[in-house]
């Protein structure tokens, strides 16, 4: 109890963060000795000069670590240290891990053990329908098998993955740049409580902490670091899922990416990771449970293929327009080029890719990489 207070009381000192705080518990052995070091003992802390020492002395001075835990626990009576045995292993692992977690929701000790897989699927706020057609996919073939979905309870891509999660009863992890107390969009509101009654949300940041855009980079080294690999579903140039994709990365963590359009703009950053030499999702989703080492689900039966699929009930086609269903019969469940349907229907691309949108906004073609299509059995 008397080293959580002292991680707590560290993590209050401007300029001293979770590798400074590290550095000082392996220097005194104990964070309460580091708290009580005289000027001299810090300045000989492997990082810590002159300048930081200074601050050091004069923040610390301002507050009694014992007393500000009990006040601290008045508002935030939910949280974890590292001298906690309930942190969550996976975060211990990486070398910037949070000196204060604060949580909301259901505490799961098999996930903060290590033992339950989680992975993240994060991505942009403003994704294609392709790319949440794929988050949905992926996010609920992932939860049917025991995996617990992280993301960061942003719109667009996070929401979908956080929804698809909890659709199919799976469990969800929401990491925020804000407090657990502040709900951000505000429009993921009753998601955000949906989270909360089936999963759970994390922070570094106390209770009242308002958004701030310095507060979310941090954020996502949380979502990376509690995964044992990241989905990158779509995601521009700039987009903030390429800062989690990097930290999971620098992480040694599996790092897997959606291919996209060599010319769409929401899939740049995409193609950027896959020439960095991050893993293509593959198209076969039985492939990628066998990567991740799936295990059955454990509502179901053992199966004679650990990694098959359920098949789903075939859905009736519905009602087409004669052009639609001259399209949707040219198609196999193999993938056919853009340019060949073309040749085959004798179609003008402009018509062509108007039909093709319809077809994939109801679920009966998918679109793949590189300009092709199937149909969906």
């Amino acid at each position: 109890m008397e080293e959580r207070g002292y991680w707590l009381a560290w993590s209050q000192i401007n300029g001293v963060g979770s590798v400074s705080i590290q550095r000082l518990q392996h220097h005194f052995k104990t964070l309460e000795m580091a708290w009580n070091a005289t000027e001299k003992e810090l300045i000989e802390v492997d990082g810590f000069g002159k300048q930081t020492v200074d601050k050091i002395i004069q923040q610390r001075s301002q507050f009694n670590p014992k007393e500000f835990l009990e006040k601290h626990i008045a508002k935030n009576p939910y949280f974890w240290t590292p001298a906690d045995a309930e942190y969550p292993r996976l975060l211990l692992e990486i070398p910037t891990f949070p000196p204060v977690l604060y949580y909301r929701g259901i505490v799961e000790p098999q996930e903060n053990r290590g033992i339950t897989p989680t992975v993240a699927i994060v991505g942009t706020r403003t994704p294609t329908e392709y790319g949440r057609r794929w988050t949905r996919k992926i996010s609920m073939t992932l939860a049917r098998r025991g995996f617990t979905i992280v993301s960061g309870l942003a719109a667009g891509i996070d929401t979908e993955a956080h929804r698809s999660c909890l659709e199919v009863g799976g469990r969800t992890i929401a990491a925020l740049g804000t407090g657990v107390d502040i709900i951000y969009p505000k429009e993921n509101f009753q998601l955000c409580e949906r989270v909360m009654n089936q999963g759970l949300l994390i922070s570094e940041y106390p209770s009242g902490t308002k958004p701030n855009p310095r507060h979310f980079p941090q954020r996502n080294r949380i979502i990376a670091g509690l995964s044992r690999a990241t989905f990158v579903m779509e995601a521009p140039q700039k987009s903030g899922a390429l800062i989690t994709a990097h930290v999971a990365n620098e992480f040694c963590r599996d790092v897997y990416v959606l291919p996209g359009r060599l010319d769409d703009e929401k899939s740049q950053g995409c193609l950027k990771l896959i020439n960095g030499g991050a893993s293509m999702i593959p198209v076969n989703l039985e492939e990628l449970l066998e990567q991740l080492g799936a295990m059955p689900p454990l509502d179901e039966p053992q199966q004679s293929s650990l990694f098959s699929l359920q098949p789903e009930p075939a859905k009736p086609l519905p009602d087409l327009d004669p052009e639609l269903t001259q399209v949707l019969q040219a198609f196999s469940s193999e993938p056919t080029a853009f340019d060949q349907i073309i040749v085959n229907l004798n179609l003008e691309a402009g018509s062509l890719s108007a039909a093709l949108l319809q077809l994939e906004l109801l679920g009966l073609v998918e679109q793949l990489p590189g300009m092709r299509y199937r149909r969906i059995d």
